[in-house]
């Protein structure tokens, strides 16, 4: 504690908060030095309230004026209780935001804060209208059940992330063969695997997408109950990213008052979930200019929405992006910018797309024949494979798929080295006509930018799982050897493709252990334990015209070499 900047006499350690069950929740709580009514800024987190980069922020809002309340969630750290994730956040959020508000050091006015698991629970606070709420600051929040990882079933990964939150501390994750447990089969009993009880991996096997358990962790469909400023943070490369473009549109274009639409505001970066942490993300530098002063930029755009003086008209360009590539910021009016057009990359090949070494091209017009299919073999048991940290800390980042395109399952397909630069902006999406031998398998397409050298950054990728291909409120299986079109969201990228870069597109059907191996079986996938390999088509001509669809900066005519 030494090195903390902050005084004692400024700091109230583990005073409680009282939930309406009678459960106390710990809390820290910084002051200015000066005496009077402050707004609260409160952060509530199951990581633990004690730690430096807290008392550094805490610090940081507690000199601009601000009270700054860290606080242990329900059963974590010092609080009382028994912790379950997410599921009695919304109420005892409500509660600590009141609580806050009823203290003769506060003016009434809570702001919420934090990031991931401290950025969903905000939203799900919010919907019970606490009403001394005033704003929010979200940073990489994750999205509705099944919107982040549409094959309905949980990643792997994710059970690196319970078990790291099983107990009231945090558990050592660095001593498990994470890979063994990733690779194991039926995916429900993963958790006996890890040594600790970790009863929440058993409720995502237990419900089906479209059961009404999950619907207490939604709130995208809600922003229309949301009255409040917000400010969204994220990154290119944060594995959660597709939440926070979409929650600031959603509020921008939902929220039930002018003053709130217009009090949005979208920040997105060259950053991993750990957003703002470094200039350098592998082996990617993004420059000096990516990181900022965050901070700063909170309590500035605080200041504006919360002032006595804020109108429903005060926030222009509201919407603040770097673009990588350029290593640039620039502004917009909204999101998705209204500047961008979107054109198509169609799926081309005269032999064999397998692999970086296969003849697969992407070009600007529709090809001339009716129609053609590349095919490879999936098999669950040696899927593609996804460059991820070994556990869920960082699922993801610039990284360099050439090695892994040498595989035959994966179809490659990309232009010519491009003759001008193209700026790339906005959310992504590949069209594909597909068939599989299987009656359920998987799809995914990955967006990448591939340097003179070579090096192939990946940038954005999706998936869509066949039994969902109409949305998981929608399970049916397919017929095998039916071609069907399919949509697949690569979320968002903002990326400014060089002259003589070239654009491309990998289209395969596993992504391990990013997405858990579709086993191209009937059943329940949490509950299989066989498997069989499956015969994937992906088809392209005039009569079948896959593409990838690009919100470019202008067109996309003349840009490609030969």
């Amino acid at each position: 504690m030494s090195s903390y900047p902050v005084s004692n006499d400024n700091v109230s350690w583990g005073a409680s908060i009282p939930m309406r069950d009678g459960v106390n929740l710990s809390c820290d709580i910084f002051f200015p030095e000066q005496s009077g009514k402050f707004q609260t800024v409160l952060l509530r987190t199951p990581y633990g309230k004690g730690t430096d980069e807290i008392y550094k922020v805490a610090s940081y809002f507690s000199k601009k004026g601000f009270v700054f309340v860290a606080c242990d969630v329900r059963g974590r750290g010092d609080s009382e209780g028994i912790f379950t994730p997410y599921l009695s956040e919304a109420r005892d959020g409500y509660d600590a935001i009141e609580w806050c508000a009823r203290q003769k050091w506060s003016n009434g006015k809570v702001i919420t804060r934090g990031a991931s698991y401290s950025a969903r629970i905000q939203w799900l606070t919010a919907l019970t209208k606490p009403p001394h709420l005033a704003a929010m600051i979200s940073t990489v929040s994750p999205s509705d059940p099944f919107v982040e990882d549409p094959t309905c079933i949980p990643s792997p990964l994710v059970i690196s992330w319970l078990f790291l939150i099983s107990g009231r501390m945090l558990q050592n994750i660095k001593n498990v063969n994470w890979e063994k447990i990733y690779w194991h089969l039926p995916l429900k009993d993963i958790s006996r695997l890890t040594g600790r009880e970790i009863p929440f991996w058993d409720e995502y096997f237990k419900y089906r997408p479209n059961d009404k358990f999950w619907d207490q962790l939604r709130y995208q469909g809600r922003f229309n109950e949301i009255d409040v400023p917000v400010l969204h943070v994220s990154g290119w490369y944060d594995d959660e990213q597709i939440g926070t473009p979409l929650n600031f549109a959603g509020m921008r274009n939902n929220a039930p008052s002018e003053k709130a639409r217009m009090s949005q505001r979208l920040l997105m970066g060259p950053w991993p979930h750990n957003v703002n942490s470094a200039q350098k993300l592998g082996d990617i530098d993004f420059g000096p200019d990516s990181v900022i002063d965050l901070q700063g930029y909170e309590v500035e755009w605080l200041n504006l929405v919360l002032s006595e003086t804020a109108t429903d008209k005060h926030i222009e360009d509201p919407v603040r992006i770097f673009v990588m590539g350029s290593n640039v910021w620039k502004t917009f009016s909204e999101w998705p910018p209204k500047s961008v057009s979107y054109n198509s990359l169609y799926l081309s090949c005269k032999g064999s797309a397998n692999s970086r070494f296969g003849s697969g091209v992407l070009i600007p017009t529709v090809p001339e024949y009716s129609s053609r299919f590349d095919s490879y073999v999936y098999d669950p048991a040696n899927p593609a494979l996804f460059i991820a940290d070994e556990n869920f800390a960082q699922i993801g980042g610039p990284d360099d798929y050439s090695s892994i395109e040498r595989r035959d399952d994966i179809l490659v397909y990309s232009t010519g080295k491009l003759s001008s630069d193209v700026e790339v902006i906005g959310p992504v999406r590949a069209d594909l006509y597909v068939s599989s031998s299987a009656v359920d398998t998987d799809f995914t397409a990955k967006l990448l930018d591939v340097w003179p050298n070579g090096y192939a950054q990946r940038l954005c990728d999706g998936i869509v799982r066949m039994r969902y291909r109409d949305g998981y409120m929608d399970e049916k299986y397919i017929v095998p050897g039916k071609i069907y079109r399919v949509t697949v969201d690569l979320w968002n990228t903002s990326n400014l493709f060089r002259t003589n870069h070239s654009i491309r597109i990998e289209v395969s059907s596993s992504a391990f252990p990013k997405y858990a191996r579709n086993l191209n079986i009937r059943g329940n996938p949490g509950e299989l334990e066989s498997w069989e390999t499956a015969v994937q088509k992906v088809f392209h001509g005039s009569s079948n015209p896959s593409r990838i669809i690009l919100p470019t900066v202008g067109s996309l005519d003349g840009r490609f070499e030969s």
